[in-house]
């Protein structure tokens, strides 16, 4: 008779060891799938490591870093795209930070979970969070080019080619501010969660208003949440292609983006571009390599510092208590 026979008659004792030996067997099971898992998914990581860390290693040099493409791409450096990459992040960064933050703070403190406008906003939070890239990119060339930039050129520069109506770094960004803003709103909200009800009830308590208590006790209190929001939009932001191929990310640039609306180039992009359109791939390869090296380094070295911060904050905030 089986064990799971023995289980379904009452009348039946079960032994100590054989239910022992059941539980501890189905508990492997699930155990030897997860660890399965993990041990494919890290070779996995490893091997596409090894193999941009062994192709592009040999092709970072200060010129490769300092210069800009030359000879269609085959030849030459990275520069502007790596000056694109970081002027872009930052812009998004500075675009999307305050945006969701005011977000979760009204959402956490000012409405209630069950009103109409709250279950509104989150359906559209969620939705947003699911929305393919190219999509993002597709509404920027529509409302933020053509509708903003291009209502701004008909009231200021009506007798002027287009100034703000054509892709520059600034709608780019803002595209991206959009792609990762449920990332931070979400981010921002468990930080706000996670701080006690005493806290708050203790400001309250000692005269102060919601804004005061919401400026000098809620957001110090969520900003190591903030940060982390803000390291997952740059993982995210700085490697998407989609939204910025339509909104301000360009071939090739013989000069820097000084100004809002100037387009640039972008490391991800860079890489699309020698990947799908260079005349010569093999030439190319190489230099495509080191660029998704330097892409990664540059996401690691930005991430690295938001950390930084988020500990450095988290460290100060012990020590004042």
């Amino acid at each position: 008779m089986t064990i799971a026979d023995k289980m379904q008659k009452p009348n039946t004792v079960l032994d100590a060891t054989e239910f022992q030996f059941s539980t501890k067997s189905h508990g492997l099971i699930p155990k030897g799938l997860t660890f399965s898992a993990v041990v494919i998914i890290t070779l996995m990581l490893a091997i596409i490591l090894f193999n941009i860390i062994r192709g592009g290693i040999g092709t970072i040099s200060w010129e490769f870093l300092s210069n800009p493409p030359e000879q269609g791409m085959v030849a030459g450096g990275i520069f502007p795209a790596i000056f694109g990459t970081v002027a872009l992040v930052i812009l998004m960064v500075l675009a999307v930070i305050p945006v969701g933050v005011m977000t979760a703070i009204f959402l956490h403190e000012y409405t209630s979970p069950t009103s109409r406008l709250t279950r509104l906003i989150r359906v559209a939070i969620n939705n947003l969070a699911g929305v393919p890239s190219i999509v993002f990119g597709l509404f920027g060339l529509g409302f933020f080019i053509g509708f903003i930039g291009g209502g701004i050129d008909s009231i200021f520069y009506n007798s002027q080619g287009p100034v703000w109506g054509q892709p520059a770094i600034i709608w780019a960004a803002l595209t991206l501010a959009l792609l990762t803003l449920p990332v931070v709103i979400v981010s921002t909200e468990e930080a706000l969660r996670a701080i006690p009800q005493e806290i708050k009830e203790a400001s309250y308590a000692l005269g102060a208003t919601r804004l005061q208590t919401i400026m000098r006790v809620i957001i110090p209190q969520a900003l190591p949440g903030v940060f982390t929001g803000s390291i997952l939009a740059v993982s995210r932001g700085a490697g998407e292609v989609a939204p910025i191929m339509f909104t301000g990310a360009a071939y090739y640039l013989p000069y820097l983006p000084t100004k809002l609306n100037d387009q640039f180039m972008e490391l991800g992009y860079h890489i699309y571009v020698m990947a799908t359109q260079s005349p010569d791939v093999e030439a190319t390869l190489p230099i495509l390599y080191g660029t998704v090296l330097v892409l990664l380094i540059l996401t690691f070295i930005l991430n690295f510092v938001a950390i930084y911060i988020r500990a450095s904050m988290r460290k100060k905030r012990a020590h004042a208590a």
